[in-house]
């Protein structure tokens, strides 16, 4: 097993089924759930299409990151194996932005699933975000295989949901509901046809669904907390691609075989959301209700995630001397007391922007984080393709990138592509344009960092 800058000395328990499952629940939150109906009104049914090449991106990526994890885990992930590759400024910069972007997510998800629980309980927002912020926190001080465990449960119970919704939505494709018929083919080659926007549509929707897999990277720097971590990484890596294809590919099929994809849009409300909708046509009670729970839940499953990687992240950014020597601090069941509760603090700040919006900051910031995928995804293809020999001249890989080194380049190529889409589109520009500026803000910071602070070895 090939060394990294970085000796872990956190705690050791989470099993494969605890990494799959956090690579799942990280990767499907609201965004399944209240923003499929975008993709849809911009590619009609082709959308299908536009998210097949963002998981088959995704895909790629993934098994180049499961290679290096495998070979080398590290809880600084793809921020680590950039430092192996291209230098210590390479990777504090992908490293902060990462712990950036999932920062500012943290405060958006729990910004919003604090407004279904205010409802709910007629309390203000605050107040069940300061009672949920809390009772993560005190989750993730816990010992690592125990915040595993309450993963495993948060995920297992939105899969479930999809599995089921799959099932009904099956049923009634094939009308074997009652008072239901066959729905045939009639959404798909009526209302303009398959791409009823053509490619330009399938673009449009591409750019609504390059970054629905988003979370799904976590796995990776949970790795160095298992039990077994190259066959840990290895299985999980496997299992977590299919799975979420297969998630996300049903969902929309059955959602653009039952659904007019023009009635679809944006869905504010957990009642015009594609999965309620599809539910109600089974005539099933309570289904808006249900869909607000399942929604909040995915939010909270997807913080309590967040949290978990925001401070492993910069646990190892401090381990590698790329951040203060107090983060890299554990407690004696191995948890990054001080990583943590730095990273809830600044959850804290962001779900504050999102209530304040100070004149704009909180618009930049998001679109910062809008397009960081980008840049962490094109940096892990750039660091397997320069580390696949030094990995391979340390021993057996137990994960093997497909086709190396062709696979990888066309993943590049993907994502270049997916770069000058989205410098076509005003919104998304936006998003590359303030991505660009905090990566360059951070190299420089890094290269400054890095010239003051040389390199120290990590505290026994």
């Amino acid at each position: 097993m090939m060394s990294t800058p970085e000796q872990s000395h956190l705690s050791t328990g989470l099993k494969v089924r605890h990494l799959t499952m956090m690579g799942l629940g990280s990767a499907i939150g609201a965004g399944l759930f209240l923003g499929t109906g975008a993709g849809i009104v911009a590619a009609g049914p082709a959308v299908l299409l536009s998210y097949a090449l963002a998981g088959l991106l995704v895909v790629l990526v993934m098994r180049m990151l499961g290679e290096m994890a495998a070979a080398s885990p590290s809880s600084g992930s793809f921020s680590t194996y950039a430092e192996m590759a291209f230098g210590r400024t390479a990777g504090f910069a992908i490293g902060w932005l990462y712990w950036f972007t999932l920062i500012m997510v943290m405060g958006a998800e729990m910004t919003g699933a604090a407004a279904f629980m205010g409802r709910w309980f007629g309390v203000d927002p605050w107040i069940p975000a300061l009672i949920a912020m809390v009772f993560f926190a005190a989750v993730n001080l816990a010992r690592v295989a125990n915040f595993g465990e309450f993963e495993f449960w948060f995920a297992a119970v939105k899969i479930a949901v999809i599995v089921g919704f799959l099932v009904i939505g099956g049923l009634l494709v094939f009308g074997l509901l009652p008072s239901s018929d066959p729905v045939g083919w009639s959404n798909f080659t009526g209302l303009g046809g398959f791409a009823p926007n053509g490619v330009s549509g399938i673009a449009a929707g591409l750019l609504v669904v390059a970054f629905a897999f988003g979370g799904i990277e976590i796995v990776t720097i949970a790795a160095a907390e298992s039990d077994d971590p190259a066959l840990s990484v290895g299985r999980a890596v496997r299992s977590v691609v299919w799975r979420i294809s297969v998630f996300y590919l049903g969902s929309i099929l059955v959602i653009t075989l039952l659904l007019p994809w023009n009635s679809l849009g944006p869905a504010e409300s957990a009642a015009q959301s594609p999965f309620a909708l599809v539910l109600q046509q089974a005539n099933l009670p309570g289904v808006v209700g249900f869909m607000e729970a399942i929604i909040v839940l995915a939010l909270l499953s997807a913080f309590n995630a967040q949290i978990y990687a925001t401070s492993r992240m910069m646990f190892s950014l401090a381990d590698r001397g790329d951040g203060p020597r107090v983060l890299a601090r554990v407690t004696a069941s191995g948890v990054p007391r001080a990583a943590l509760l730095v990273s809830v603090f600044f959850g804290f700040v962001a779900v504050a922007l999102n209530y304040l919006d100070l004149d704009g900051l909180l618009t930049f910031l998001l679109n910062a984080v809008g397009a960081s995928l980008l840049a962490i995804w094109a940096m892990t293809a750039a660091a397997q393709l320069r580390l696949r020999r030094r990995l391979e001249a340390a021993g057996p890989l137990p994960v093997r990138m497909w086709g190396f080194p062709y696979l990888s380049w066309f993943a590049l190529i993907l994502l270049a592509g997916l770069t000058v889409l989205m410098l076509t589109d005003a919104a998304a520009r936006q998003q590359v344009l303030a991505m660009v500026v905090v990566v360059a803000g951070l190299a420089v910071v890094g290269a400054v960092t890095a010239r003051r602070s040389p390199r120290v070895q990590p505290a026994p």
